[in-house]
C-alpha cells in the first residue's frame, strides 16, 4: 500500500545480504571464466546467451501467463520477432496449390479463370508452367475489356501483363517486406537455386504471420483444423507446422519440416499408409488421408502426460 515506507524499510536489510553474498557471486563469477577459458570459450567476443528477440518473446510470455497479455497479443508479436528468422520457403504457396494461366488458352477462358480463382493476380505462363512469362492484374483485364467495348477477343493478353518479380526462397521474410514496401509490389515469384519456380509469395501472406489468417467476402473458408468429440483434431496434411502451434500453443518442431505431412514423413523415415499411426512429440499423428505419396488428412491425438 506504501511502496516508499515499504522500499525504505527493506533497504537496510538487502544492503546487508549485498554485503554479504556479493563476495560470492564475484568468486563463482571468477571459477566460471576460467573454466569456459579452458575449454576454449572466448569470453571476450560472446554475447548475451539470449539474443534481444528472444528476451522480448520471454517477456511477453511471462505477462501472457499472468493474464496480463492476450493470446492475440502475444501472438501478433512473436510473429513480428519471427520474420527476420523465417524464410520464404516457410511461409510461400508451394507451386503444387499455386493458381496460374496459360496464356495460349482463348482469352475468354482466361478471364474466366481469373475470376473464378479469387485472386487479384496470377502467374502466366507459356509451354510449360515453370516458363513464366509475367504476371496479370485482374485490374489490368478490367481497363483493356473497357478500352475494347468488351470484346475480350481482341485482348493481347501478353501484353497485359506486367513484369514478373523472382526473389530467392532463401530471402529472409523481414527483407522480403521491405521490399515489397521499397517496390510498391506485393507479389513475387519464389525460386530455388537452380532458378526452378518453387511457388509464390505475397505482402498478404506476410502479414498473416502476424495477425493470422485474413479473409474477405470472396475468400473460401477451407476447413484446415477439424476438433472431434474425442479432444483429437484432424487437420490437412498441407497445414504448416507454425499455423497449428499458434492455434493450440502447441511447440512441435518446424526446423526439418515447413507442414505437419512434412513432419510425420520425416520423423517416419517413409510414406506412410493411410490408417498407419505414430507416436512421437507428445502426440499421436494417424494417417486419416492420402493420395499417391502425399498425406492429405491426418489425426492427431494428444497423449496425456502420466502423473
Amino acid at each position: 500500500v506504501y511502496p516508499e515506507r515499504f522500499s525504505l524499510a527493506v533497504a537496510s536489510i538487502i544492503s546487508v545480504l549485498v554485503r554479504i553474498f556479493g563476495p560470492v557471486v564475484i568468486a563463482v563469477e571468477v571459477i566460471v571464466k576460467n573454466v569456459l577459458s579452458l575449454a576454449g570459450v572466448d569470453l571476450a567476443n560472446a554475447g548475451n546467451i539470449l539474443s534481444p528477440q528472444e528476451e522480448i518473446r520471454g517477456a511477453i510470455n511471462l505477462h501472457h501467463q499472468e493474464g496480463a497479455v492476450v493470446k492475440n497479443d502475444r501472438d501478433m508479436i512473436g510473429g513480428v520477432l519471427d520474420l527476420s528468422e523465417l524464410e520464404l520457403s516457410d511461409l510461400m504457396v508451394h507451386r503444387t496449390k499455386m493458381f496460374s494461366i496459360d496464356v495460349d488458352m482463348p482469352n475468354d477462358e482466361i478471364i474466366s479463370e481469373l475470376l473464378k480463382s479469387g485472386f487479384s493476380r496470377a502467374p502466366v505462363w507459356q509451354d510449360n508452367p515453370d516458363n513464366i512469362i509475367g504476371v496479370l492484374h485482374a485490374k489490368d483485364v478490367l481497363s483493356a475489356l473497357q478500352s475494347h467495348k468488351g470484346d475480350a477477343s481482341k485482348l493481347n493478353i501478353k501484353a497485359i501483363c506486367s513484369n514478373a518479380w523472382f526473389v530467392p526462397d532463401t530471402t529472409t521474410v523481414n527483407y522480403q517486406l521491405s521490399a515489397f514496401l521499397r517496390r510498391k509490389s506485393h507479389f513475387a515469384l519464389v525460386v530455388d537455386e537452380y532458378g526452378e519456380v518453387m511457388g509464390v509469395v505475397t505482402l498478404e501472406d506476410i502479414l498473416e504471420e502476424i495477425v493470422g489468417d485474413i479473409a474477405d467476402e470472396h475468400d473460401v473458408i477451407s476447413a484446415d483444423i477439424s476438433r472431434e468429440a474425442s479432444g483429437s483434431m484432424v487437420v490437412n496434411g498441407s497445414l504448416q507446422i507454425r499455423d497449428l502451434n499458434r492455434a493450440n500453443d502447441w511447440e512441435l518442431p518446424d526446423e526439418e519440416a515447413n507442414t505437419i505431412a512434412g513432419l510425420v514423413i520425416h520423423e517416419a523415415q517413409m510414406i506412410p499408409e493411410k490408417g498407419q499411426a505414430f507416436t512421437f512429440h507428445g502426440f499421436r499423428f494417424e494417417v486419416a488421408g492420402k493420395k499417391r505419396n502425399q498425406i492429405t488428412r491426418l489425426r492427431i491425438t494428444p497423449l496425456k502426460k502420466a502423473s
